[in-house]
């Protein structure tokens, strides 16, 4: 353990050390900035021509004869992909498999920016090892739908979350010499008819609530490519998006790296080429007639596209290969190593979220019980494959199951039975259709298992099929008809714990009203079964926060409400404006199922002391708030304290509250910990319109530190003047 955090603290301090010694480089305009104008110099137009578009359904790029490698890209949301050939069939190979690392939603679950670099560096390591030079992540869109299907890819609902995760994770990512691709730019909020799809999103929700994450990964993580997105934003393709690419990316956040479409993403040549787009990537051959291969060789040629705009792009291309396999010092990499394993089990414990423990069944007292059903489909399914898109091919994962043996099998019984079939029938279509029918055999099997063992565990929720890239859930029911066997097996066993599987919100209000331990994991990385089987038993205190609402009816989430989704004529208006997530519940006093936020704690922690360093601040200083936390249970743990912010009778429309700060502790049993947080007083300005400036509103704002959004335990106020 020791050794693990101290390559940590090594790395964190070679990553400063670099990117010093980058941005150096930048400043001084050289040594890189004279290499690469003497390389274009030495190009043929031609050639310049054959480094802005794919060659291969990953690759782009490389000229011979001057030594300059391709770009070698690999999809990266859960880990290093493995090689794939023409038509995306596996390579066959035997050195590719990678660790399988946990789901967007589950790292932000840990609401750990430590956690986040180490995913990034761990990553990083491994692609580097397989010769990877551009991660396609972090993935981090807005949650604005439940339903989506990337929901378990992206992180959070909220943009501060966000950022503060993201930033870390492209730090970790780019230590290894990779370029993190950050993804996907911009409002890709949903799935159905992602590639036609228009969104009319006003300019203060676009500016508050959608980019903040893109902007810190650029201007604080330093970013070196970034994904443009396939819908439009106001009628406009993402991909050739002058306002998104040329005045906000390039020009406001001075972003020197390569806009890369996404696969297929490229709707033009002269529009997509004068308007920001730097690399054109695609599936399918034959490249050369790519949207950037001869005919953008032919509008050059033709002075539809200048020759000053081809070398900016080829600029920037050679700019991220300095930075990444053209650069000195150029680590090995590493694959499949225990450091990377034990990333994965700290995540994935620190993720898991404790929704309700009200007879205190959890931690299993293991010393009494003597036999345990473990039921359900998902005890004994991975997660690493399935589905549309990214995948992994796993060294190995530990299911649910095999964790729960490794830890408790030499000293209880433990019996599984299936319960239920996991088929997905809607094939690859905009949505997934879930059979309803119920196999009476297995539910059968179940419940008699449940009735043999003093404990029960089930298992339910939904799996990397069903929740899937390119098609959005119909609505937020358990599939495969799981609530049926919650209700048998329940009935069958009282000391029933249910664990719910998934990288989104399911409607499980009937579970919170009628079981009383109920667990949530996700699709947990290789480690998974190690750390449930840890948090189950105590041997981990569970301090998982939810990184977005759980709506108790689709209907109240604000885009469903607003009959703002998936949009009619391929358009969608962003109704709710800046009132997304937990702002719209908060502010429309819609009580959700789960709020943001929540988790539970095997022991209580109680808040008090809690102040600022002034009671009246100016718009260049910092507010610094303290409180105090107690452990006042019998288990030493981690609790997040999450720091709200309020504003009454703004000029302008606010949320009820916006989180500005958070931090995760670690208290010992009897012990109380001071934390402090920061809040830059920029921080609390609004977008205004007419001005296009960031205003800090002068006045009274509260501020509400807190276990959740909803559960407020200490308020302040102070004076902006």
């Amino acid at each position: 353990m020791k050794n693990t955090f101290y390559k940590y603290l090594l790395c964190g301090v070679l990553v400063f050390a670099g990117l010093s010694r980058v941005n150096a480089q930048s400043k001084t305009g050289e040594p890189t900035e004279a290499k690469i104008d003497a390389i274009i110099k030495k190009l043929t137009l031609e050639e310049k021509i054959s480094l802005l578009h794919a060659n291969g359904i990953f690759s782009a790029g490389g000229i011979n004869r001057l030594g300059i490698p391709q770009i070698m890209t690999d999809d990266g949301p859960l880990g290093v992909r493995e090689d794939v050939k023409e038509g995306w069939g596996s390579a066959n190979l035997t050195t590719d498999s990678a660790t399988f690392f946990p789901n967007g939603s589950a790292l932000a679950a840990t609401w750990n920016p430590e956690l986040a670099y180490r995913f990034g560096h761990d990553m990083g390591e491994e692609a580097r090892a397989r010769g990877k030079n551009v991660m396609l992540a972090p993935a981090f869109n807005i949650c604005r739908t439940p339903l989506c299907g990337r929901t378990y890819e992206y992180y959070s609902e909220d943009p501060f979350l966000n950022s503060r995760l993201a930033v870390q994770s492209v730090k970790g990512i780019q230590s290894e010499h990779v370029a993190a691709c950050v993804k996907h730019y911009a409002v890709n909020n949903q799935e159905v008819e992602r590639g036609r799809v228009s969104v009319d999103v006003d300019e203060r929700a676009l500016r508050e609530v959608y980019l903040p994450a893109f902007k810190a990964s650029i201007t604080e993580g330093n970013a070196w490519t970034i994904m443009s997105a396939y819908n439009k934003l106001r009628g406009v393709y993402c991909s050739e998006n002058d306002y998104l690419l040329q005045k906000i990316l390039k020009g406001e956040w001075g972003f020197k790296g390569i806009v890369i479409s996404d696969w297929g993403g490229t709707h033009s040549t002269v529009n997509a080429a004068n308007n920001g787009l730097d690399l054109e990537m695609g599936s399918n051959p034959p490249y050369n007639t790519y949207f950037f291969a001869d005919k953008l060789l032919d509008s050059v040629k033709a002075g539809k596209v200048s020759v000053k705009v081809i070398d900016e792009k080829v600029h920037r291309i050679l700019w991220v290969l300095y930075h990444t396999d053209m650069s000195a010092n150029l680590p090995k990499g590493a694959l499949n190593t225990p450091a990377h394993s034990k990333t994965v089990y700290d995540i994935a414990a620190e993720s898991i979220v404790l929704l309700k423990n009200d007879k205190h069944l959890l931690p299993l007292n293991t010393g009494s019980i003597k036999s345990l059903a473990v039921i359900g489909d998902n005890a004994t399914r991975t997660f690493h494959l399935g589905g549309f898109g990214a995948g992994v091919k796993a060294k190995y994962e530990v299911t649910a199951l095999a964790g729960l043996q490794n830890r408790l099998g030499k000293t209880i019984d433990i019996k599984f039975a299936q319960g239920y079939t996991a088929v997905n029938g809607g094939g690859g279509g905009i949505r997934a259709h879930i059979s309803k029918k119920t196999d009476s055999i297995l539910m059968a099997q179940a419940v008699s298992t449940a009735k043999s063992a003093e404990v029960a565990i089930l298992f339910v929720g939904g799996n990397r099929d069903y929740e899937s890239e390119s098609r959005d859930r119909k609505d937020l029911s358990l599939p495969f008809n799981e609530q049926a066997l919650v209700d048998a097996v329940t009935a069958a066993n009282p000391n029933t714990i249910v664990v719910v599987v998934g990288g989104a919100p399911y409607d499980i209000g009937k579970i919170k009203e009628n079981n009383h331990t109920i667990v949530w994991s996700w699709y947990n990385g290789s480690e998974n079964g190690n750390a449930l089987a840890d948090v189950l038993t105590g041997k981990i205190n569970p301090s998982g926060k939810l990184p977005f609402t759980f709506p108790a009816s689709l209907n109240d989430s604000p885009a469903h409400a607003l009959n703002a989704y998936p949009g009619e004529n391929l358009k969608v208006d962003y109704k709710e404006g800046i009132l997304v997530g937990y702002r719209w519940f908060d502010t429309k006093k819609i009580d959700p199922l789960y709020c943001f936020g929540y988790g539970l704690s095997y022991t209580g922690f109680k808040y008090s002391d809690f102040y600022t360093n002034k009671k009246s601040y100016n718009v260049t200083d910092n507010i610094t708030a303290t409180l105090k936390v107690a452990n006042t249970g019998k288990y030493a743990g981690k609790e997040t304290v999450q720091l709200y912010v309020s504003k009454e009778g703004s000029v302008v429309e606010r949320a009820d509250k916006e989180l500005k700060a958070f931090k995760k502790i670690s208290v010992a049993i009897g012990e109380t910990a001071t934390v402090t947080l920061s809040i830059p007083v920029k921080d609390l300005a609004y977008y205004d319109v007419k001005t296009s400036k960031w205003i800090v509103e002068p006045g009274k704002y509260k501020l509400l530190a807190g276990t959740s959004s909803r559960d407020i335990e200490q308020t302040s106020t102070i004076t902006i003047d």
